[in-house]
């Protein structure tokens, strides 16, 4: 009797996308199929399913503030309408994305997610525009907010210190937080130790299996974001905090379907993303009210701290998997002025 494969984190993760977009795509015109299947070779499934979203909050807008668009369903709507909107419709698309209610909830979006929503229509446009689909692409006439850069919220170092001696004792937890604690603690320190120690992401992170970590070469294989395997190798400290959950992890039962999962949570399930956010938040809480620290800013944390040692923007590309250094540059070059301006003053000219 033929028994069903053990799905990995990856890949459930990238069925459970399809099944959503499937579901997506029936509320959508019939022609945005098309588009999907024609970017489905270059994208992956997550950014499917983000560019079927977007397009389902155009086409909701154009039907609830075009005359044109609200007189039909949207299921029903043609190619040749995408001829008749006009740069002005997407200028008011964009408007309206600032501030607008659906469901009863309120959602604003600042520069990003402006940027990411004309993003999605310049994809979808220029796909059917060089297909010869369509006469116009008034998307390409919209220029791309710009998105003004922040400084990079990171932990210091003596931040990071207390926050790990944190979990480690348990300190300045509520009450019913120590009782939750001293079941979680092993997994939290290698988890929190893991995540500062090498800069990975917080969905590399759960999507890790036992068999992903190697203590011969002290290395983790991840999944990058686009499909891309990587080996990440981690120091003697993230090894130390591993071995220990190593060691209580062999005596956990997972449910089924999670016997190959590293990291799970008090369910015995594998740990999910809120769950880590959730967490992280949680303990750095503790450790500082001035500085919302997620996931993401323990990566910046471990990438400021890389830089500092080694000056190599190349390395910390590598290591964070960026494709392209200048995202790297980006985020960083502020630490290379600093050295600059440190070194104004290490060269005397004259004694007093």
């Amino acid at each position: 009797m033929a028994t069903n494969k053990q799905l990995s984190y990856h890949e459930e993760q990238n069925r459970n996308n399809i099944v959503r977009l499937r579901d997506i795509l029936d509320t959508l015109p019939l022609f945005c199929k098309d588009y999907i299947r024609g970017i489905t070779e270059y994208t992956s499934t997550r950014t499917r399913l983000a560019y079927a979203y977007d397009l389902r909050i155009f086409f909701e807008f154009l039907h609830e503030n075009n005359p044109i668009c609200a007189k039909q369903p949207i299921t029903d709507y043609n190619i040749e309408l995408l001829d008749q909107i006009t740069r002005d419709d997407i200028l008011e698309y964009l408007d309206f994305m600032s501030y607008y209610s659906k469901d009863g909830k309120e959602i604003t979006n600042e520069e990003r997610g402006k940027k990411r929503k004309i993003s999605s229509l310049r994809s979808f446009y220029k796909y059917f525009y060089e297909n010869e689909k369509i006469k116009t692409n008034p998307a390409s006439l919209v220029p791309v907010p710009k998105q003004h850069e922040h400084d990079i919220i990171r932990l210091e170092p003596n931040e990071v210190a207390t926050l790990l001696d944190l979990v480690e004792n348990g300190d300045k937890l509520t009450k019913k937080e120590a009782q939750f604690h001293e079941k979680t603690k092993t997994r939290d320190l290698a988890l929190l130790t893991l995540l500062l120690g090498t800069g990975i992401r917080v969905s590399e992170c759960v999507g890790l299996d036992l068999n992903d970590v190697d203590f011969e070469v002290n290395g983790i294989r991840i999944l990058r974001k686009g499909g891309k395997e990587a080996v990440v190798y981690f120091g003697e400290e993230v090894e130390i905090a591993l071995l220990d959950y190593f060691e209580e992890r062999e005596y956990i039962v997972p449910q089924e379907g999670h016997e190959n999962a590293l990291f799970l949570s008090l369910q015995n399930r594998r740990i999910a993303v809120r769950s880590v956010e959730n967490l992280v938040k949680k303990y750095a809480s503790k450790v500082t009210t001035l500085k919302k620290i997620t996931p993401h800013k323990l990566r910046s944390t471990y990438g400021t701290s890389l830089y500092q040692e080694t000056e190599d923007i190349y390395l910390v590309a590598d290591v964070l998997g960026h494709n392209d250094v200048n995202t790297t540059r980006k985020h960083y070059a502020a630490q290379a002025d600093m050295h600059r301006r440190m070194a104004a003053n290490k060269v005397k000219l004259r004694e007093k």
